[in-house]
C-alpha cells in the first residue's frame, strides 16, 4: 500500500508521454512528402544536398529522392507517367518531353507561378522549349549547349594555337599528336555510351556538321546517306584509336570524371561541365583549362546542341502544390543565390535566367559565362541541318518515337564501335528498324 500515491503520479507521465507522442504523429501526418526524381548529374546532386534549406524554409513539405543514371531515369520515368503510376510528384525531364508530354496532358500546366518567380527572366529559348502553346508545364533548373574543353597545357608544350572555329579534322590531328603524351592520357573522350541523351547527343551534332539529317522532309529515315556514313566512320576510328580505354561504357559523367582527373586531351561535351572543371576542388586541370567552340565539318548549322533539364508536376501526381513549392524553389533566382553562397559561383546552375549573367559575382568567377550564353542563344532547333528536314531539334527529334528511335541507333553505333559489326552493317540496321518505327506509326505506308 505505500507505493498507491506514486500511482497518479505514473499515470500523469503516462499521458503526457502518449499527448507527445500523439502531438509528434499529428505533425508528421500533416507534413506532405514528395517524391523528386532526377538524374545524378553534378547539379542535381548539389540541389539534393540542400534538402535541408528547403525543408527548414517549407516545415510542412519533406523531400524524398530519387538519383538515378540518365538512360535509368528516362525509362523510370517514361513508364510511370504514361501509365500514370504516380510514383513520382516531380520529375526531371527536358526540351525533348516537356512538350510531347504536355500535349498527352501528363503533365501539370505552370501557369499560375508567384509574381516573385520573375519568369521573364528566363531565357527564352529555354522557357518556349518546355512550354506548349505558350503555358509553361515544366521550370528550368539548367540549360547548356556543347563546347570542346582542352588543356591548355598540352596544346603550349605540343605548340598547337586553337583557332576561333576548331574544325573535327583538326581534333583528330590533334588528338592522335597529345594521345599517350603522358601517362593515361587519351587525346579525347566522347560519349560513347549508347542511349538517345547519351551517344546520340554528340553523334546527332556531328552528323548535322557533316551535312546530315535523320529525316528528309517525307520522313524517310536517312541513316545510310553519305553524311551519316561518313559521320560515323570518323567517329569511330576517332574514339577508337585516341579514346581512352572501354569507351563504349562512357557518357557524360564517366567523360566528365576523366577529364577533371587529366585523362583526356580534348573532350567535346556539355557546357554546363564548365562549371565543376573551373573548380578547383573538384578538377585536377581547373588551372589548365580552355575551351573552344563545338568543332565543324563541312557546315557549321546543328554543331552545338541546345538541351535543358527541367522540374515538371505529372498529372497522376496527388502533391501538386507541395511540388510546385519545391520547383518553384529549385528554378528561382533565390536558389542561385543559394548556391552562389554555399558551393561557390562556379557551381550555380547555368543557362536558365539572364539575372544570373548580369550576376557580377557569377561573372567574375566563371570566364566561360559569356561564351555559354552565346552557344546557348546561338543554337537554334528549327534550322539544325544543312538540308531542310520536318523536325525541331538540334540534337533530338522532337516526336514521340526518337526516343526508341535514338536508343535503338546509339546501341547499333555502340556495336560499331566495340567492333561488333561495321559503321555500314550498324547503319543498315538502323536505318531498317527506324524505318518499320516511323511506317507503323503512320508517317507513311
Amino acid at each position: 500500500m505505500r507505493f498507491a500515491p506514486h500511482w497518479p503520479l505514473c499515470a500523469l507521465a503516462a499521458g503526457i508521454a502518449l499527448a507527445g507522442q500523439a502531438q509528434a504523429q499529428s505533425q508528421d501526418q500533416a507534413q506532405t512528402e514528395i517524391t523528386v526524381a532526377t538524374v545524378n548529374n553534378n547539379d542535381m546532386v548539389i540541389m539534393q544536398s540542400l534538402t535541408d534549406a528547403f525543408e527548414s524554409e517549407h516545415p510542412d513539405i519533406t523531400l524524398d529522392w530519387v538519383v538515378l543514371e540518365e538512360n535509368v531515369l528516362r525509362q523510370r520515368m517514361t513508364t510511370d507517367i504514361a501509365t500514370g503510376g504516380g510514383q513520382f510528384d516531380v520529375m526531371t525531364i527536358g526540351a525533348y518531353e516537356a512538350p510531347i508530354w504536355a500535349e498527352r496532358e501528363w503533365l501539370a500546366p505552370l501557369d499560375d507561378l508567384p509574381s516573385d518567380y520573375d519568369i521573364d527572366d528566363l531565357l527564352g529559348s529555354v522557357r518556349d522549349g518546355l512550354s506548349l502553346n505558350g503555358t509553361p508545364f515544366a521550370l528550368p533548373f539548367y540549360a547548356e549547349s556543347s563546347m570542346m574543353y582542352f588543356r591548355k597545357d598540352l596544346f603550349e608544350q605540343a605548340g598547337i594555337e586553337m583557332p576561333d572555329q576548331p574544325t573535327w579534322d583538326q581534333v583528330r590531328d590533334w588528338a592522335e599528336q597529345l594521345h599517350g603524351s603522358e601517362e593515361g592520357l587519351a587525346g579525347i573522350c566522347l560519349r560513347g555510351k549508347p542511349g538517345w541523351g547519351e551517344n546520340m547527343a554528340l553523334v546527332t551534332t556531328l552528323v548535322n556538321t557533316y551535312g546530315g539529317r535523320w529525316f528528309d522532309e517525307e520522313w524517310q529515315p536517312e541513316l545510310t546517306s553519305e553524311p551519316w556514313q561518313n559521320a560515323i566512320e570518323f567517329y569511330v576510328d576517332l574514339l577508337g584509336n585516341y579514346g581512352p580505354p572501354g569507351a563504349s561504357s562512357n557518357g557524360f559523367n564517366e567523360n566528365l570524371a576523366l577529364f577533371a582527373r587529366g585523362n583526356c586531351a580534348i573532350w567535346v561535351d556539355a557546357t554546363s561541365a564548365a562549371g565543376k572543371l573551373y573548380d578547383p576542388d573538384e578538377s585536377s586541370v581547373a588551372d589548365n583549362l580552355g575551351f573552344a567552340p563545338a568543332p565543324v565539318a563541312e557546315t557549321p548549322k546543328g554543331s552545338h546542341w541546345l538541351w535543358t533539364w527541367a522540374l515538371a508536376i505529372p498529372a497522376s501526381s496527388e502533391k501538386k502544390d507541395a511540388a510546385k513549392e519545391f520547383i518553384t524553389w529549385a528554378t528561382s533566382k533565390e536558389y542561385i543565390e543559394l548556391v552562389g553562397d554555399t558551393e561557390g559561383w562556379t557551381s550555380v546552375p547555368p543557362g536558365t535566367r539572364e539575372s544570373t549573367y548580369a550576376n557580377e559575382q557569377y561573372q567574375d568567377a566563371a570566364p566561360f559565362a559569356d561564351f555559354v550564353l552565346q552557344a546557348i542563344q546561338d543554337a537554334d532547333p528549327t534550322d539544325s541541318t544543312l538540308e531542310p528536314n520536318p523536325y525541331t531539334g538540334v540534337q533530338i527529334v522532337n516526336i514521340p518515337e526518337f526516343q526508341s528511335i535514338g536508343t535503338q541507333v546509339g546501341q547499333s553505333i555502340a556495336a560499331a564501335l566495340t567492333g561488333d559489326t561495321s559503321v555500314e552493317q550498324a547503319l543498315d540496321s538502323a536505318q531498317r528498324a527506324t524505318e518499320r518505327t516511323m511506317q507503323r506509326a503512320g508517317y507513311y505506308d
